[in-house]
């Protein structure tokens, strides 16, 4: 899912200035794999000036120190003990987001195959979600505190995480545009091949991760945001319509919008 408009284009309604919304505001965007959470939310930071906080590269991150430590995955009790002693480093600039460990600056390993391949051990271990979710409560609340709000997105920030925030919206597409996006991401091609490529572990992480969180419907008070047939920008509009509308989504109505 691209961010970059054709060089031809002129601004779209995406690129156009968004009026701040409230102090003190918290949107909470959740979904499966490839469904654009990360880039859309990012987005919508930007636009409204609020900070970011990408929940599931703090996952990731501690899956690359823990393994740096030489610590086995699969002893879940140790991984359990270990996280709350990692030295995540967490930025939550929109513009320059920053995600470390003990000083090494991981954002572009944390999208590496070996992370990925990894990290759904580490997701899944409970001692280690209740470690996360503390430490991106506390993430939440130093955003809010420096920029009045705050674009959480990741596993269990609508139910768990951020329950109680202003705007909860579950970001979801159909199975083949999820796995598009993620090959383009990844491969810089969706072609058949390099959808193929993905389709295991898109699938396979979404049918781990889903054991501890859910994801693939929107809990009570959450409303569901399809981007099957939106473009990145129709995408961005529809989430910031619903911050514009945030004390009365169930009455928003919108492409890609139930």
């Amino acid at each position: 899912m691209s961010t970059d408009p054709p060089a031809t284009r002129g601004p779209s309604p995406a690129d156009m200035p968004a009026r701040m919304p409230p102090r003190r505001l918290v949107v909470a965007i959740d979904g499966p794999s490839g469904s654009g959470k990360s880039s859309v939310s990012r987005a919508v930071a930007r636009r409204l000036g609020a900070a970011y906080l990408d929940t599931g590269a703090m996952y990731r991150a501690l899956t690359w120190w823990l393994l740096d430590e030489g610590v086995d995955l699969a002893d879940a009790d140790l991984v359990g003990q270990l996280s709350p002693t990692a030295p995540l480093e967490v930025g939550l600039d929109p513009e320059r987001p920053r995600i470390g460990a003990g000083g090494v600056d991981l954002a572009v390993e944390v999208r590496s195959e070996r992370i990925t391949a990894a990290v759904s051990a580490v997701a899944t271990n409970l001692v280690v979600r209740a470690d996360m979710r503390r430490r991106q409560r506390e993430l939440i609340d130093v955003g809010v505190a420096d920029r009045g709000a705050i674009v959480a997105e990741g596993r269990d920030i609508t139910t768990v995480v951020a329950p109680d925030a202003q705007v909860r919206i579950l970001l979801t597409a159909r199975e083949e545009a999820r796995l598009a996006r993620r090959s383009l991401q990844d491969k810089g091609t969706a072609d058949a091949q390099a959808v193929a490529s993905v389709r295991e572990a898109v699938v396979a992480r979404d049918a781990v991760d889903s054991t501890v969180s859910q994801f693939t419907t929107a809990a009570d008070g959450v409303v569901t945001v399809d981007s099957s047939e939106l473009d990145f920008d129709q995408t961005v509009a529809a989430v910031l319509s619903l911050v514009a509308a945030r004390s009365r989504p169930a009455t928003v109505h919108g492409p890609g919008l139930r």
